[in-house]
């Protein structure tokens, strides 16, 4: 971020998939901010109880504590008049108010950092962020390394069997994956061969034609 004259409040969003250092960076920059004796305040979403109940923790064991909260709304209400930074992690958590609220805290001031994904487990945007990133003045989109062949990762593959949006997990459930090796639809298939296990009714996979026959 270019040096920013006056006390002018801004939004800042780190996205990418799961697996890519999103925590990590966003840590990485409040104990900066800490480090310059800037006021900090730092949230997450309560439905993230992957690793600890209130501190932010990245996969690779980096942790900072924090504010739980069940939604944007509650951030702007617990956030202190004399705050000049303001973190947030798993903004797609957070609900349709993430964008207002972050606009309203970098209107009065405050530097605003949020992390998230920005597509869910079917490569779709994931909303509320894409609609943070197109109001923000600092974009920054990580990527991971793909579990299948080692390219750069931009998917989140989802490992377990739900169609539902929001599964919160960790390495077991999800991996990085390229955009060659990303199959979308691979938790509702397992849905779908879980139904059949638990009917009686088997799977057939199709066996793939060669060019001879």
């Amino acid at each position: 971020m270019d040096i920013v004259k006056g006390n002018m409040g801004w939004i800042e969003v780190i996205v990418g998939p799961m697996f890519s250092g999103k925590s990590e960076e966003l840590i990485r920059r409040l104990k900066r901010a800490e480090i310059a004796r800037q006021r900090v305040q730092i949230f997450k979403p309560v439905i993230d109880q992957r690793y600890k109940h209130t501190d932010i923790v990245s996969h690779s064991g980096f942790e900072l504590p924090s504010e739980v909260v069940t939604n944007a709304a509650e951030v702007f209400e617990k956030v202190q008049p004399r705050t000049e930074v303001v973190g947030i992690d798993e903004g797609q958590f957070l609900g349709e108010g993430l964008v207002d609220t972050c606009m309203r805290m970098a209107d009065a001031g405050k530097r605003v950092i949020v992390t998230g994904l920005d597509t869910d487990y079917l490569g779709r945007p994931f909303d509320p962020m894409p609609r943070l990133l197109a109001v923000a003045e600092e974009i920054t989109k990580l990527l991971a390394i793909c579990v299948q062949c080692g390219n750069p990762a931009v998917h989140t593959q989802r490992l377990v069997a739900s169609d539902d949006l929001i599964v919160v997990g960790a390495a077991g459930m999800y991996e990085p994956r390229c955009r060659r090796c990303f199959e979308p639809h691979l938790a509702h298939d397992r849905v779908e061969a879980k139904k059949n296990a638990s009917s009686g009714v088997a799977s057939f996979t199709p066996r793939p034609v060669t060019k001879s026959e």
